[in-house]
C-alpha cells in the first residue's frame, strides 16, 4: 500500500525557470552596484532562452563588452547561489497536498548545492508540511540521483518500505530509474514549459506513469492498484 509520497523540487513543485530569473536579476542588482556594469540580466536570459546551460555569465559580460575574468565570474556565482530567491509553488501544489493530507506522509528529495536548495524551500515556504526533507548534497556530490543513498535515506527516516513510496518527478534521467529499482512507484509529471517537458527516454528510465499536474495525482496513484493508498493515523 501507498503512505508515502515524495516529491523532486524543482520543476516538481516550483518553477525552475523562475528561480533562474531570479538569479539573474539579483547578479544584475550586484553588478550594477559593485562593478557599474549594466544590462547583465537581459543578456543572461537571453543566452537562457537560446537553450544555453553552461557558460552563460561568460557569454552575456562578453555580449556587454566586459572582458572574461575568472574572479569576477566566481563572484557572480556566489551571489546566484546565495541570494534569496523569488518563487512560489505551482498552483496545484497545496491542493495535492491537502487531498492527501492523513492518508500520506509528505517528503522531499532534492539534487542541487545544499544551501541553494535550503533557500528555495525556505523562499517556497513549505517546510512544514512535509514529514521529511531529504538533501542529496547532504550526503556528498556522490550521493545526488541516481544514487540510491537519498531513497534509502528516506524509508529510513520514515520507517517505511521501499513498496509504500511514491516518488514524484520531472526528470527521466535520474528521478526514476533508482526509485524503480527499489521498488517504489513512480509518477512523472510533465508541465509544459518546464525544462524536461519533452525528454523521452526508454522504459527503464521513464517513470511508471505519467501525469500533466498534481491534479491528476490521485488518479495516478490509483494506476498501482486498487486500495493501494492506505490512510495513517
Amino acid at each position: 500500500m501507498i503512505r508515502v509520497l515524495i516529491f523532486d523540487l524543482d520543476d516538481t513543485l516550483f518553477p525552475e525557470r523562475r528561480f533562474v530569473q531570479s538569479g539573474f536579476k539579483a547578479v544584475d542588482d550586484w553588478l550594477r552596484t559593485v562593478n557599474s556594469i549594466v544590462g547583465f540580466q537581459q543578456e543572461a536570459e537571453a543566452e537562457f532562452n537560446r537553450g544555453i546551460r553552461e557558460n552563460i555569465f561568460n557569454l552575456a559580460l562578453r555580449s556587454l563588452g566586459v572582458a572574461d575574468d575568472p574572479q569576477l565570474i566566481h563572484q557572480m556565482v556566489e551571489v546566484y547561489r546565495d541570494h534569496i530567491p523569488d518563487i512560489n509553488l505551482f498552483a496545484d501544489v497545496v491542493p495535492a497536498l491537502d487531498l492527501f493530507k492523513g492518508q500520506m506522509q509528505f517528503g522531499l528529495l532534492t539534487d542541487g548545492y545544499l544551501n541553494v536548495q535550503k533557500r528555495k524551500v525556505a523562499a517556497l515556504g513549505i517546510a512544514d508540511r512535509l514529514h521529511v526533507i531529504v538533501y542529496s548534497d547532504a550526503y556528498g556530490r556522490q550521493a545526488w540521483k541516481p544514487s540510491p543513498i537519498p531513497y534509502q535515506q528516506i524509508t529510513k527516516l520514515l520507517e517505511c518500505l521501499p513498496s509504500e513510496c511514491a516518488y514524484v518527478g520531472d526528470n527521466p534521467a535520474k528521478d526514476f530509474v533508482t526509485a524503480k529499482r527499489l521498488n517504489w512507484f513512480t509518477i512523472r509529471v510533465r508541465r509544459p514549459g518546464c525544462e524536461h517537458f519533452a525528454v523521452q527516454l526508454d522504459r527503464i528510465q521513464e517513470a511508471d506513469t505519467d501525469i500533466a499536474s498534481l491534479d491528476e495525482l490521485e488518479r495516478a496513484l490509483e494506476r498501482r492498484g486498487p486500495n493501494r493508498v492506505m490512510k495513517i493515523n
